[in-house]
């Protein structure tokens, strides 16, 4: 789910040109101007201090911002303390009492909003029945394992039917197995429930998995705000080509235009088209290719391609594909990903040339 317009109506959060700074100098999220819709699992995706978990803490009510505006329903909530916000929190830690009983952390915030008796115990049993843990309300959290308390923190934040739920790196803590099948069960209880989720983490695959759409931070800007799909086939700036997925990202110079396609000077010389692509005059700019991408020159196909040679650096076999690292394009190193069954033995020095589709070469600036 992805609505189309930014209209009020589809709106539920919106921050209008947020900035926060600590010490009054220095702007950790800088001139914020971000929607999310009804109904669909926006992610908050960037490295460490880009202003991802400080903008998800100013929306739950943690945080302040220094300038601007958070609208909830298009209700100013800046000045609102986390309680009067009806919104759920899911910590990375989890966050749950251990003297209480699941079912006990569970109920926790219905009894803080007054709420207790037949009706509570209902929510409750209904709250984890969504999260598959109807029979373990009589144990503690130490009790369980970190995949069962995680799903205790998703229970308690749904517990009260919040308009949100914001997820602070929620699956930080558990192994890569149980951190992949936890991706696929939130986002299924997001999709099945039709909440609004916001979700912050540094795991590209994470987001990729979940998202409806990602907004990439770095340095408290939105470097990119887009579908999966559209992120990682059409990465706006070498930051956003570099962060999501494996990429390479090689300097060159414009040479013109040709048929709506930019011709690129590459640091030897050679000369490569790109899909996209109408720079400015002064403009850094890089090509970017993925290595799935790149593959052994074959006969002609009839598709548009770029065409270079290089020698072989690297060569590692890994199951499904044959990873090859090749020194290319004025010492540049390329990175392609050969298909286990179009692959072949490699020798370290030996010249290979490789293609690439035209239309999967993208010209980034920055």
């Amino acid at each position: 789910m992805s609505p189309a317009t930014d209209s009020q109506v589809d709106a539920l959060v919106r921050f209008e040109d947020v900035k926060k700074s600590y010490d009054g100098i220095n702007f950790v999220v800088k001139d914020l101007n971000l929607t999310v819709f009804r109904g669909e699992f926006l992610t908050m995706l960037g490295p460490s201090g880009s202003g991802k978990t400080t903008t998800l803490m100013m929306l739950g009510g943690f945080e302040q911002p220094t300038l601007g505006h958070i609208l909830l329903d298009n209700r100013p909530v800046e000045r609102l303390p986390p309680e009067k916000r009806n919104i759920g929190f899911v910590f990375q830690n989890y966050a749950l009492f251990p003297h209480m009983t699941v079912a006990e952390n569970v109920a926790f915030p219905l009894r803080y909003r007054g709420s207790t008796g037949a009706a509570a115990k209902e929510k409750v049993r209904q709250a984890l029945g969504r999260v598959n843990l109807e029979t373990l309300g009589d144990r503690r959290p130490a009790q369980l394992s970190g995949g069962q308390q995680q799903r205790v923190a998703l229970a308690r934040a749904l517990v009260f039917e919040p308009s949100l739920v914001l997820m602070d790196e929620p699956l930080g803590a558990l192994d890569k197995q149980l951190r992949e099948h936890m991706q696929i069960e939130i986002k299924q209880l997001q999709t099945s429930l039709g909440i609004t989720m916001v979700y912050v983490t540094h795991d590209q695959s994470e987001a990729l998995t979940m998202s409806d759409r990602i907004a990439v931070f770095h340095d408290g800007r939105i470097q990119q705000l887009a579908d999966p799909v559209t992120l990682y086939n059409e990465p706006s700036n070498r930051f956003v080509a570099s962060f999501i997925g494996e990429n390479n990202t090689l300097p060159c110079t414009l040479a013109g235009q040709e048929a709506g396609r930019a011709v690129l000077r590459m640091a030897d010389g050679t000369t490569f088209k790109a899909a996209n692509g109408n720079p400015a005059a002064g403009d850094a700019l890089s090509l970017s290719v993925r290595p799935e991408n790149l593959s052994l020159a074959g006969a002609a196909t009839g598709r548009e391609v770029n065409r270079f040679s290089g020698t072989a650096r690297d060569v590692f076999f890994l199951g499904d594909h044959m990873r090859l690292s090749v020194e290319a394009l004025g010492g540049q190193l390329v990175t392609a990903r050969i298909p286990a069954r179009q692959g072949r033995a490699f020798a370290l020095g030996e010249e290979v040339m490789l293609e690439c589709s035209v239309a999967e070469c993208r010209l980034l600036r920055g």
